[in-house]
Formats: structure tokens, C-alpha cells, sequence
């Protein structure tokens, strides 16, 4: 599958590295993905199928709009990687796209602190690659900006 269009977005939280990792990687994203413009908030999470820590885990989320998303943890390096794939869209993102995958990375810094990078990617359906990549470049990508903020402000609150 080839990817449409993908986001990327960094940001250094003051907290160690096994501290970041164990805060941010198993939080709930209720709260942490609000509504903004055309993206719903995430309001529920449904059928999580066990702690949000290893390969094979799902989760279904329910969005503000009344779509849902199923989340399913493909990859887990502690004090990492952590790289989910996204599927069974519906509402208008599942007429647009047939998935998507998050890619997730930590790294110590020299000083003590984390770099959280996080990469998202979506699969379009065809004939809708402009219409994602609009949505990409306008809406999501400062949108994963702003939930990285609340992310990484998180971690240092918890650390």
C-alpha cells in the first residue's frame, strides 16, 4: 500500500527517556486529541484488548462526529519505537482513505531529556489522493502539533 500523504511533527519533553516512554505510550487519547476544525475529538475508547503496551492490541475509537477508528499496535521497542496502524474508518475519513499508520520515536537527548518525533501517514482511496492531502497539509499536520504540545506537557506534569 503507498503512502497518500503523511505529517510529521517533533517536540523535546523534560523528562528521561524511560519516563517519557512510559507515560506518553500507554495514555488514552481521550483528552489528548481535541476537536479542531474538520478533525473530531476522540470522546471513548472501546474493545481495547488488553494494556496498550504490545504488538497485536486493539482498540476501537469512538469520535466526536460519531465515527469510529480501530487502532492496532503493529510495533513496541521500549524506550523507542511504538507504530500503530489505523483501519476501519468510518464517517467521511473512511470514504477517503483505507488506512492509516502512526509511527512514534524516542531518543534521549544529551541533556537529559526525550524527542518524541511522531510520523502519520494515511492510504487513500482512489481518486481521493488530493482530497487527503489537502486535509494532511491544512488540518492535520498543525493539528499534530497542537496534541504533541498537550503530549509532551503531560509527561513533564507526570515525570
Amino acid at each position: 500500500m503507498t503512502v497518500t500523504a503523511s505529517a510529521s511533527t517533533a517536540r523535546v519533553a523534560a523528562a528521561p527517556l524511560d519516563r517519557a516512554w512510559s507515560i506518553a505510550t500507554p495514555l488514552t487519547p481521550v483528552g489528548f486529541y481535541p476537536r479542531a476544525g474538520v478533525i473530531p475529538a476522540v470522546v471513548a475508547v472501546h474493545e481495547q484488548t488488553g494494556p496498550w503496551d504490545a504488538v497485536g492490541r486493539t482498540r476501537r475509537l469512538e469520535l466526536s462526529d460519531g465515527s469510529s477508528v480501530v487502532e492496532s499496535l503493529v510495533r513496541v521497542e521500549p524506550d523507542g519505537a511504538f507504530v500503530y496502524e489505523l483501519s476501519e474508518f468510518t464517517g467521511l475519513l473512511g470514504r477517503l482513505v483505507t488506512g492509516g499508520r502512526a509511527d512514534w520515536s524516542y531518543r534521549a537527548t544529551p541533556s537529559g531529556r526525550t524527542r518524541v518525533d511522531w510520523t502519520y501517514s494515511f492510504f487513500a482511496r482512489p481518486g481521493r489522493g488530493l482530497i487527503v492531502r489537502g486535509i494532511v497539509r491544512f488540518a492535520w499536520a498543525p493539528y499534530m502539533r497542537r496534541v504533541l504540545v498537550g503530549i509532551t506537557r503531560e509527561i513533564e506534569r507526570t515525570a
